[in-house]
């Protein structure tokens, strides 16, 4: 006797709830239960049906059939892609991103490539592959790419990746797309507005447009959607030193050096400030805390440096520049310091030594052309001098160190009477940098030595219809510093914080109104004309050159320290700058001239002329 049709299975039994199925019986009831849908599945795709007695399909297998229909649950993917099939542990993702930035470091851009190919195949929906793909492409100067790297990026993210975002916009600033890296900053913030770098990028992209009342308010905004951070309250400081409101220039620099102790550039900006005002007590403090902040850091050596050479510590200048080419061998702006330094005090074939083996350190750093052309002119040797300035231009001649460039160039030419092409050179500088008072101010003096003294007063009449100013509200600040830390009452309490004492006020403003002088210096002044021979001091008006390895300017050059001043003992730093390096740096101070004369430069230049990119070459030299 049947109880059950063949086609329907029977119902199972019903269990005891006291007792647990055996995991076998589980994993036997598990199969039964996957193979039944694929065979309803077999069944739907026209393959031979199961009937009952009666010749019809049962009812559970016709709802299999349907469910079938439906949904494929047991089917493998028919033209599915690898990234969703197979994709590997998201571990993978970390170590191809850490290999791709060692193979960039090492110049090894091909096999970096492929890795972020990888990344962007399995990961599509991680912005990181995109970023270091176009900051790959960037290194090469491949912009395009770069850009379709990024476009590519916001795509697969669907716009709400700032970082992506971000680094476009940088890419398009550095390439002069003013309006468009606007308008990718603007995205970012969108996309994100606690995305810190896309509201002080754009603020940055502002002040080198001059606009500064929108680059404050770009800043505010940072501080209100992301809290404190020590680059915006950094870059704060530095316009109201910029714009001579230093006490609420050091309040700003506190708050950076609280919100990271370890900031170097901080500490050394604000130290620049100090030298700016001649608080040189508190600037040589903030000095040592830059250098134990980051010992290893070349921009601390290097502007401490040049710190004790203008307050005429010559000695220890010395000792700091070769301490920071111990640290740093591979830089070759500290032996360009080194070396003007060495002239100054009368050793121009020690200066020679250093320039030659800073220039091999980096060939393409056109500033150690041009500072090494100008000590040759300053002795004598102008066709040496030409054709190290001719070197410089070699590099790169329409960027900024070229204008100086050529505006030294122009000057030599004046000293010994070629006037046409002084005037050329003057005016292809002012082609490339049309804000250079100095070039302007000395293409008039040559006009009025050549005794034409009507076209002298239309070159400094077009300079002054041509420049840009740069207006600064003040009365905004007031209103700023409101928001800057809420948990100060009142904003009277926030400007008298570290006030210095009535004294100190009145060399403040004293120093002040110094400094508007040495800004408005005529090129006579600086020592660019005929009769004078006086060597300058380094101007710290410039805030920005801290933090940009372009060197020198050619206002710089005409010396770092005055060596006819006379020698003011300063009081003893509180850093044992020895024991220091002993400790942290693990470097012996009695060594420290063995190691400026046996370092090879061949051996420490960067592996990208050997494995990088091909550049061009550059014309032979003959050096004295």
């Amino acid at each position: 006797m049947r109880l059950f049709s063949s086609s329907s299975p029977p119902p199972p039994l019903p269990s005891s709830p006291a007792t647990k199925p055996s995991p076998a019986a589980a994993l036997s009831s598990l199969r039964l239960r996957r193979a039944r849908p694929a065979a309803a599945a077999a069944a739907a795709a026209g393959g031979p049906e199961r009937e009952d007695a009666a010749g019809g399909a049962g009812p559970f297998d016709r709802r299999m059939e349907e469910i079938a229909k439906k949904v494929p649950l047991f089917e493998p993917g028919v033209g599915e892609p690898a990234a969703t099939a197979g994709r590997p542990l998201p571990i993978n993702l970390e170590l191809w991103l850490h290999r791709a930035k060692v193979h960039t470091r090492k110049y090894e851009f091909a096999h970096a490539e492929k890795l972020l190919d990888k990344c962007m195949l399995y990961w599509p929906e991680d912005g990181r592959p995109y970023v270091a793909l176009g900051k790959l492409y960037s290194k090469q100067s491949r912009f395009d790419k770069a850009r379709a790297a990024y476009e590519r990026g916001c795509q697969a993210t669907q716009g709400e990746n700032p970082y992506i975002w971000q680094c476009w916009a940088v890419l398009e600033s550095k390439g002069g797309s003013i309006r468009r890296a606007r308008e990718l900053f603007d995205a970012a913030t969108v996309a994100d507005a606690k995305h810190i770098a896309a509201w002080h990028g754009w603020a940055i992209l502002e002040i080198k447009q001059g606009n500064i009342k929108k680059a404050r308010n770009l800043l505010a905004k940072g501080l209100k959607y992301c809290g404190g951070n020590e680059y915006i309250y950094q870059t704060l400081a530095l316009l109201e030193a910029r714009a001579e409101r230093f006490e609420q220039a050091r309040t700003l620099f506190q708050q950076a050096t609280q919100c990271n102790p370890k900031s170097c550039a901080s500490w050394l900006s604000w130290a620049q400030v100090e030298m700016r005002v001649e608080n040189n007590v508190l600037a040589r403090k903030l000095f040592e805390k830059a250098v134990q902040a980051s010992p290893k850091n070349r921009f601390s050596w290097h502007v401490w440096a040049l710190f004790e050479a203008n307050q005429g510590n010559i000695d220890k200048a010395r000792k700091l520049f070769k301490i920071g080419h111990a640290v740093n061998p591979r830089d070759p702006v500290i032996l360009q310091s080194l070396a003007l330094l060495e002239y100054n005090c009368a050793s121009p074939n020690v200066a020679r030594v250093l320039f030659r083996k800073a220039s091999q350190i980096d060939p393409r750093h056109q500033p150690v052309w041009i500072a090494w052309g100008w000590m040759e002119w300053k002795e004598g040797n102008e066709r040496t001098a030409r054709s190290l300035y001719q070197r410089a231009l070699s590099v790169n001649s329409t960027n900024e160190c070229a204008a100086r460039c050529l505006q030294a160039w122009g000057v030599l030419e004046q000293r010994v009477g070629n006037y046409t092409a002084a005037r050329r050179l003057l005016r292809a500088s002012l082609n490339i940098n049309s804000q250079s008072e100095v070039t302007w101010l000395t293409w008039a003096a040559l006009e009025e030595e050549q005794g034409d003294p009507v076209r002298a007063e239309e070159i400094r009449d077009l300079y002054f219809q041509q420049r840009i100013e740069v207006v600064d509200d003040a009365s905004w600040v007031m209103g700023f510093l409101d928001i800057i830390d809420p948990a100060l009452d009142s904003v009277k309490k926030l400007l008298n914080m570290d006030r210095p004492s009535g004294p100190a006020r009145q060399g403040n403003a004293t120093s002040t109104a110094e400094q508007d002088d040495t800004t408005t210096m005529t090129p006579a002044a600086a020592g660019e004309l005929p009769g004078s021979s006086t060597p300058q001091g380094l101007s710290t008006a410039n805030l920005d050159s801290i933090r940009s390895a372009e060197g020198l300017s050619t206002s710089d050059l005409d010396g770092i320290v005055d060596p006819r001043a006379p020698y003011t003992r300063q009081p003893d730093s509180d850093l044992d700058v020895d024991g220091f390096i002993r400790r942290r740096l693990g470097l012996d101070p009695a060594e420290l001239d063995a190691v400026l004369e046996g370092s090879d430069p061949r051996g420490v230049v960067s592996q990208r002329r050997t494995r990088g990119l091909t550049r061009k070459p550059l014309p032979l030299l003959p050096v004295p």
